[in-house]
């Protein structure tokens, strides 16, 4: 079958994947002229003192020097935030006798604290006002050494 007889859609069909494929080839061409004008140094990036990125590189002469002793690789203490207040006020907004836990909201942060009641000295009920210390617990932080707060132990 010759070329005659083609209809007009299918010469259509044909001219426009011939276009097509020329457009492909004249695009493959330039992609590989402009990859052999790039150099490396084209390439090359650098990051600034301040964490920015710029395309010329830093000078030498305003370079910082670290001393390796200032570098601190570890996780600072946490004696800092334990010297706040150790002894802390706070209600009792639930306990569970049965269960032997319960929940005890600080006066100053209103932060609420799980208690045990191994770490209870005396009996303590919904309401009372407690003084007690911060500490870790099994799952975050939880109040020891809950005790009744009397007025006398302000004075102290």
């Amino acid at each position: 079958m010759g070329r005659s007889q083609e209809s007009f859609n299918k010469k259509d069909v044909r001219s426009k994947k011939e276009k097509k494929r020329k457009e492909k080839e004249k695009k493959r061409a330039a992609r590989k002229e402009s990859e052999k004008s790039s150099s490396l140094d084209d390439m090359i990036a650098y990051v600034d003192e301040r964490g920015r990125i710029s395309d010329t590189p830093p000078d030498p002469d305003e370079k910082e020097e670290v001393k390796a002793e200032d570098i601190e690789i570890s996780i600072p203490n946490q004696q800092n935030n334990r010297e706040e207040n150790l002894i802390r006020k706070g209600v009792v907004s639930f306990f569970n006798d049965s269960k032997g836990y319960g929940f005890i909201r600080d006066l100053e942060s209103k932060e609420s604290f799980f208690v045990h009641i191994n770490n209870v000295e005396g009996e303590i009920i919904e309401g009372n006002l407690v003084i007690f210390e911060i500490g870790a617990g099994q799952k975050g932080p939880a109040a020891l050494n809950v005790k009744l707060f009397k007025q006398e132990d302000e004075k102290k």
